[in-house]
């Protein structure tokens, strides 16, 4: 596992450097969008995430790579790559500096290694299954232990909307029924800085609908090694939704989420 993460630190603060030099004054410029109208890409994001493929495979060319943008290759080692180039693209668009790289390791299919650094402001944080998550970018690594336990009505929740329009309206309905029962809810753009968010302890719990594998696999890994749980609705956490929480809330917060129509 030392292996795994001391390459996923180094690939990721080379595509933050990456990101960050590439990045013009003012708002960038569209390449195309996926999901929808509003769902940008951008030129940035696929030479970022072409750097990150061409550094871990020539470090590991036997392992599988899955990436935002679609440049994956089949591996046959048991480590998959998993990588979100730019998480919060339209925040990168718009100047905003909430947008993350996002590296994550699976071995066996189970997340072993997970790092994100906030491309804006250096904020980078690594974890390691079963030894911690870490704040690494400080004169010394500080252990995450996530925030503490509340109920709903004192919680700040992070969420985010999808980009189909049908399924944004479906989670603002949702949104809205939780509001009134919790402490405040936070939308900010990037789930993989959300659930930093949540293990660095800003926020209380998080809950989104829609989330791919590259948005939560570095980013939930050190959730939970922030002491946090990661889940979905009635199983793993998958695009169907993805919810967090310290484990003394976790249950409490849930039914919350199944009443308000998750």
């Amino acid at each position: 596992m030392t292996e795994l993460l001391d390459l996923a630190r180094r690939v990721a603060a080379e595509a933050a450097e990456h990101v960050a030099a590439q990045r013009p004054a003012g708002r960038v410029g569209v390449a195309g969008t996926k999901s929808s109208p509003t769902d940008l890409v951008t030129l940035i994001d696929r030479s970022c995430e072409e750097l990150i493929r061409e550094r871990i495979l020539a470090a590991r060319p036997h392992d599988a790579f899955v990436g935002e943008e679609g440049q994956d290759v089949p591996g046959t080692s048991d480590v998959e790559w998993v990588v979100d180039p730019i998480d919060g693209t339209v925040n990168f668009v718009y100047g905003i500096p909430r947008y993350a790289v996002a590296i994550g390791a699976r071995v066996g299919g189970i997340d072993h290694v997970g790092v994100v650094v906030n491309i804006a402001t250096g904020e980078s944080y690594a974890a390691v299954a079963g030894e911690g998550a870490w704040r690494v970018d400080e004169a010394a690594p500080r252990r995450l232990t996530g925030p503490p336990v509340l109920p709903p009505a004192e919680m700040l929740v992070a969420t985010g909307f999808n980009y189909v329009p049908e399924v944004r309206e479906h989670q603002a309905k949702a949104v809205g029924a939780m509001l009134p029962h919790v402490r405040d809810v936070r939308r900010i753009g990037a789930a993989a800085l959300d659930l930093t968010d949540l293990a660095e302890g800003r926020l209380d719990a998080f809950v989104e609908q829609g989330l791919q594998p590259w948005d939560h696999a570095a980013a939930g890994l050190i959730a939970r090694e922030a002491g946090l749980v990661v889940t979905g609705l009635d199983g793993p956490p998958s695009d169907r939704l993805v919810v967090a929480a310290p484990a003394g809330g976790i249950e409490e917060f849930l039914a919350l989420v199944r009443r308000c129509g998750f």
